[in-house]
């Protein structure tokens, strides 16, 4: 009844779907070059090696975090799952050269929607890889359960990575 009254009948479910955020290759979060990333130490999720330059949404919800280096974009779902997709590996020594952002913090997005767009073979030149870690960066505070699908190929907005609940 207090529910009812107050409007927390409207809760975000639990259940949440994460989308690739770039066209390209699966990579698991073990196997991506930096120990940060592949020691789960930020959190857990996979990669992504992108054979075109752009990333969307891989959730639906608001972005949180714009880099000022425009390398990287945090996420936050309605039920609190954060998400960081990080473009490449030791890209922020690049100051934001190679990277376009065409989001502000506090904007909602959707599935597929554009985020960034970047320069891939500039910043497969100058940076250390771009292999380009997804990962849910709240994971031990936010995940009750995950199934990450290790699909071989990804295409952004449309291949379902990973099923998670979250407490």
């Amino acid at each position: 009844m207090f529910k009812k009254l107050f409007g927390k009948g409207n809760e975000a479910s639990k259940d949440i779907k994460i989308y690739a955020p770039m066209t390209g290759e699966y990579v698991k979060v073990e196997d991506i070059p930096d120990p940060v990333f592949a020691q789960k130490m930020m959190g857990d999720g996979f990669g992504v090696k992108p054979t075109e330059g752009k990333v969307v949404s891989p959730i639906d919800g608001v972005v949180d975090n714009v880099f000022p280096t425009k390398h990287a974009i945090g996420l936050k779902a309605d039920n609190g799952l954060e998400v960081l997709v990080h473009i490449g590996l030791d890209t922020v020594q690049l100051n934001g050269e190679g990277f376009e952002t065409l989001v502000e913090s506090g904007d909602r997005v959707s599935v597929g929607d554009d985020l960034v767009t970047f320069d891939l073979d500039y910043i497969n030149q100058n940076a250390k890889s771009i292999i380009s870690p997804v990962i849910m960066t709240n994971f031990a505070e936010q995940v009750d359960t995950h199934e990450i699908h290790e699909e071989p190929a990804l295409t952004k907005g449309q291949t379902l990575v990973v099923d998670v609940t979250v407490k």
